[in-house]
């Protein structure tokens, strides 16, 4: 068994978004592929703005993704309790060691980590001491996606604060000691910690982990980092929309790794087989709504019948509950929603998509009919069609298509010449569907009827 040991510690501090959902990716993949462990471990010392909602959003957007974790909340383990707020007597431990080491002292009601190192007294123009530099050795880092980095530490640093309650770098670095964590792998904006984390490490005698600090994801308006904020930054909203979590996961993969084949659509055993080091890009990766909505429509369109159909009845009893369709003939609705699947671009499209199937309140698309009111003589086109509507066979596709060229042949016209003012009249719009499968869908009485209510409206 592999001796890797990584974690996700998210704070439950509000909504999860793009940014960790890809560091747990990638830790979760990391373990995968290196038959490891991906341990989750929950940092909610902050009491005043932890909140078990957001802890619940965690929990539930990892497991809908496909993110299990082998150990932590809800999964127990051998190193628990795997919530900060629940490890007092750790951490009270440890500081136990650096005091016996001589490596705290307390300042202003603080506990400071002191370095070791030559110390320095530095003043202001008036002579009153402002901080005391330590010259220290540069902390070595051999990250495995920067490369060389060295940092040098030359201030203490607080680890308790003057409440008791630990800081951040402390119980980090315990909790990765305490653990057993092998690989620490988190965004670029953590590089600037490591050094102190390093630092705590030594001063435990304990070994360095190592490090690998993945690209920032940018907003994709202008630069900066991606935040829980921005548009399209949270992993609920997608799941929300009906998006497919495989299509997600397969998306978030490719933001700031590559695997140099010119693939993007891609198995997820795929993505674990080939995922590592040398594919993880240095420079940041800017996030694409309309990527990830691409990447989400080419799972769309190879789902499984039964399974498109079950994600569209979901998506309508979970989001549109009042939605007519949900009171359809059960073969109905799913005829029409496998009619919807190859023009989509996602399930959060269909109720819009296929609202006149389901009803006879549908709206009118003005600049559809703008357009196609412009050509020709409309109106007698649609007459001739209604009044061969009769003769029409509509028990397949192919049997409507048959009657519409019959139609144009008889009047010395071409079928599209029929199909859009048909299309317009029957779903409002001018674009969908093929008008036959439309057509068979509806059944001739309903065709008929819409027809000739259009008609009434013009002509009025």
């Amino acid at each position: 068994m592999s001796h890797v040991r990584v974690r996700f510690a998210p704070s439950p501090t509000g909504f999860f978004h793009i940014g960790s959902a890809r560091t747990a990716l990638f830790n979760w993949l990391y373990a995968r592929h290196t038959g490891g462990k991906f341990i989750l471990r929950i940092e909610d010392t902050d009491k005043e703005r932890n909140s078990e909602e957001f802890l619940n959003i965690i929990y539930s957007s990892m497991k809908w993704l496909g993110m299990d974790w082998d150990e932590g909340p809800q999964v127990g383990g051998d190193y628990g309790p795997y919530r900060q707020s629940e490890r007092g007597d750790i951490y009270r431990e440890y500081l136990g060691k650096l005091t016996a080491a001589g490596r705290t002292y307390e300042k202003d009601g603080a506990i400071w980590f002191k370095l070791i190192g030559e110390r320095t007294e530095v003043y202001d123009d008036f002579r009153k001491k402002t901080v005391e530099k330590v010259a220290n050795k540069p902390v070595v880092i051999d990250d495995r996606i920067r490369g060389r980095v060295e940092r040098t530490e030359d201030e203490d640093f607080v680890i308790f604060r003057s409440d008791g309650s630990p800081v951040f770098h402390f119980v980090n670095v315990v909790d990765d000691i305490a653990m057993g964590i092998t690989h620490v792998i988190r965004g670029e904006d953590h590089l600037s910690n490591t050094s102190k984390h390093v630092e705590l490490y030594q001063a435990f005698g304990a070994p360095v982990p190592e490090f690998a600090h993945i690209p920032l994801i940018l907003k994709q308006e202008g630069s900066g980092k991606m935040s829980k904020r921005d548009k399209g930054a949270l992993i609920e909203e997608y799941q929300n929309r009906g998006y497919l979590p495989e299509a997600v996961v397969n998306y978030i993969a490719l933001l700031g790794w590559n695997p140099k084949d010119d693939r993007e659509k891609m198995p997820l055993a795929d993505i674990i087989a080939l995922f590592d080091w040398d594919h993880i890009n240095q420079s940041n990766a800017r996030f694409d709504d309309k990527k990830m909505a691409h990447m989400n429509m080419a799972y769309l369109l190879e789902q499984p019948a039964a399974h498109f159909i079950k994600n569209a009845r979901d998506y309508f009893e979970r989001q549109r509950p009042d939605a007519p369709a949900l009171a359809a003939d059960i073969t109905f609705f799913d005829e029409v929603m496998l009619l919807a699947q190859p023009k989509i671009k996602g399930v959060e499209e269909l109720p819009d998509y296929t609202c006149y199937f389901f009803s006879e309140d549908y709206p009118l698309n003005e600049k559809a009919l703008e357009k196609v009111m412009k050509k020709g003589e409309p109106l007698d086109r649609l007459r001739e069609l209604v009044a061969a509507l009769p003769g029409f066979d509509f028990s397949t596709d192919a049997t409507v298509e048959a009657g519409l060229a019959a139609l144009a042949e008889k009047n010395g016209r071409g079928f599209g010449d029929y199909q859009s003012i048909a299309r317009l009249a029957v779903t409002g719009t001018n674009a969908g569907p093929s008008i036959t499968a439309i057509f068979r869908l509806l059944g001739v009485d309903r065709v008929r009827t819409r027809c000739e209510r259009f008609l009434a409206a013009r002509s009025a």
